[in-house]
């Protein structure tokens, strides 16, 4: 029997719950850890950006506005849907250059994390919040909303790194555009597999293949992008990146400022978020 052609596989972009190929038709090569081929990935250009802010914001009404117990709800089954792409999850990452333990573990970490913020989807509001003791016949209360549209850069840990700083965005009610690791996109583009036939709404994650270096200014200086997560970008490229995202204000975490690899925090979560004060009259 003769052996079969290899089918060189060319992997999409995630944008609005579709995956569309770069509007520029570019792609790079994937390798795995001993420079083998393993397939090509889409090469995100401006216009790909844009399309992801636009289906971010598209979707942002619909999921901010839905219950936080419904948010916890979705986000709980997306983890269900990453423990059953268990091994595929592994094996990729294994061509990233884990071992057999470490990829195991990996996954099992991100399963784990996923589950953790799903879990604070209807604790948030409650912490973050305040009842507020005033002077006179009002009520006071202080309550956090989301921002709005939220533009990631993941750091290079393939699966985990891309759930620490995903899942803490949307868990509260924001939209996610994010911009995969580099090197290592592939299990970016299986979670994207997992999200889209998830009950997650279409737009609500938006994820990015490509260059770091050329995605990131865009979304940075994007009038429509509420906030901005540096975490996968180099040093020398942070500062450049906040005077780019000072254009509208948007709020920025900077790489260090919560170290993704720490055990997770609140911080995340309400680094993105805006508080509202109401009064409101006793007896009213």
């Amino acid at each position: 029997m003769s052996d079969r052609l290899a089918v060189r596989k060319t992997y999409k972009l995630f944008i609005g719950g579709a995956f569309p190929r770069s509007e520029s038709g570019r792609s790079y090569p994937v390798h795995d850890a001993k420079g083998r081929f393993v397939a090509n990935a889409s090469q995100a250009s401006r216009k790909d950006a844009r399309d992801a802010v636009s289906a971010a914001r598209k979707a942002f009404g619909g999921w901010s506005g839905r219950t936080a117990y419904n948010r916890g709800q979705i986000l709980y089954r997306v983890a269900e849907m990453l423990e059953g792409r268990r091994d595929q999850f592994a094996d990729e990452l294994r061509r990233a250059g884990a071992s057999k333990q470490a990829a195991a573990a990996e996954v099992d970490a991100a399963v784990d994390r996923w589950v953790w913020y799903a879990g604070w989807a209807d604790k948030l509001s409650a912490v973050a919040g305040a009842s507020n003791p005033v002077s006179g016949p009002f009520f006071n209360f202080s309550t956090p909303e989301p921002a709005g549209v939220v533009a990631v850069v993941a750091p290079d840990s393939p699966l985990l790194g891309l759930v620490s700083v995903v899942a803490p965005v949307i868990v509260s009610g924001n939209t996610c555009v994010a911009v995969a690791s580099e090197p290592a996109p592939l299990p970016a583009i299986t979670l994207a597999e997992v999200l889209a036939t998830s009950d997650l709404p279409g737009g609500v994650v938006n994820l990015l293949t490509g260059r770091r270096v050329e995605i990131a200014p865009w979304l940075a200086s994007h009038m429509d992008v509420n906030g901005v997560d540096l975490t996968g970008v180099a040093a020398e490229h942070v500062r450049g990146l906040e005077e780019e995202a000072a254009g509208n204000l948007k709020r920025v975490l900077r790489p260090g400022k919560d170290a993704w690899t720490d055990d997770p925090g609140t911080a995340r979560m309400t680094a993105f978020l805006e508080t509202k004060t109401v009064w409101h009259p006793v007896g009213a």
